[in-house]
């Protein structure tokens, strides 16, 4: 069934069922103009946009579908890393909380090796007392397995791009990309860690003053003129547990 006669059908069973919360018929659209203002919704938890072409079909395990991350670029302080001082392979990174304990807030995707020799430089080992001594982190998020990790003197700031969706903690659920160490800021610089409470709201944090939304364009081809539409977005949202 192609996505117009899916999403037909579904709104009729919603309407002839009367269905309600916790039910939820997701919105689409094939409106350009729709989908920008829905990318703005990020601060209450949206995600991004899956978009399909309107004459595909649902196929179990094809990823026909895809999806368009929100992203932004923001700092925090590395407290770990994966691999050694000499060689590290990714960061983990932490946020300074209301009472100034460092709060793990998410890992780096593997650095490149040019980035590795360069960070290399600028990591100390870490002293005794450190936040962190005897942490254990998830290699990924809801995994079990743990990381393998060297624990480092938490005085680099780094500045990362990280997608909007966040664990149940407030934590990143995917890692972020390194766009570059920043030994030109001071950790008290960094955002201030951000936990998320049981109704969804988030604890106060410093006013974050480097944080800027990225908003990438959307591909071309979504933009291009049709005789008809050919793509149907609909939001995505995180999952919480």
């Amino acid at each position: 069934m192609a996505i117009p006669a899916a999403q037909d059908a579904l709104e009729s069973l919603f309407t002839g069922r009367r269905l309600s919360a916790p039910w939820v018929l997701c919105p689409s659209t094939t409106d350009p103009d729709t989908v920008r203002a829905w990318l703005t919704w990020a601060s209450v938890g949206m995600e991004g946009v899956i978009f399909k072409r309107l004459d595909s079909v649902y196929e179990p395990v094809v990823r026909g579908w895809r999806k368009y991350k929100v992203r932004e670029t923001t700092e925090a302080i590395v407290g770990a890393v994966t691999g050694t001082l000499a060689a590290p392979r990714a960061l983990l990174l932490g946020r300074s909380d209301d009472r100034g304990r460092l709060q793990y807030v998410g890992r780096t995707t593997t650095l490149a090796q040019t980035t590795s020799s360069t960070v290399t430089g600028l990591l100390a080992p870490a002293r005794h007392g450190h936040p962190w001594t005897g942490w254990s982190f998830s290699a990924r998020w809801g995994s079990r397995e743990t990381l393998i990790i060297t624990l480092v003197e938490p005085e680099l700031v780094a500045e990362v791009g990280v997608d909007v969706a966040r664990d149940a903690s407030g934590r990143w659920r995917h890692p972020g990309r390194l766009h570059r160490a920043r030994p030109d800021l001071s950790p008290p610089t960094s955002p201030a860690w951000r936990r998320r409470h049981a109704d969804g709201a988030t604890g106060a944090e410093a006013p974050p003053t480097r944080n800027r939304l990225s908003m990438r364009p959307i591909p071309g081809r979504v933009r291009a003129a049709h005789p008809a539409p050919l793509f149907s977005f609909t939001p995505a949202k995180g999952h919480r547990r």
